[in-house]
């Protein structure tokens, strides 16, 4: 059974960068679509409001964070990828250093009330 998770960041509140990142995302470069897959990554959707992204990944039993950090580190596109979406991104201002996606805590469940 695939598990869901929910993490967000900020955006940097540039409307040009915004434009530029969308743009980012509408060419995902090939190497960075099979690291997500390889990682166990079964879908993933990112949504924005202003500048706040809320991003939300389904995995498979594959996955962990801890595997997936594994396989990015050891990925130079996937390096670089990153390093251009920090010129575009910012930190939440309780992440810890380094820290851009959060993961968020899920509060409601609709199908179990």
């Amino acid at each position: 059974m695939n598990k869901r998770y929910c993490l967000t960041v900020d955006l940097k509140n540039d409307p040009e960068l915004i434009r530029e990142y969308e743009a980012c995302h509408r060419a995902v470069w090939p190497e960075i679509i099979a690291s997500i897959k390889e990682a166990g990554i079964v879908n993933l959707d990112i949504y924005r409001s202003h500048n706040r992204m809320f991003m939300i990944m389904e995995v498979d039993e594959s996955f962990s964070f801890e595997r997936k950090q594994q396989l990015d580190q050891s990925n130079e596109k996937v390096q670089a990828w990153e390093e251009l979406m920090w010129k575009y991104q910012q930190a939440l201002p309780w992440a810890k250093p380094g820290e851009k996606w959060i993961l968020m805590d899920q509060i409601f469940q609709l199908n179990e009330n």
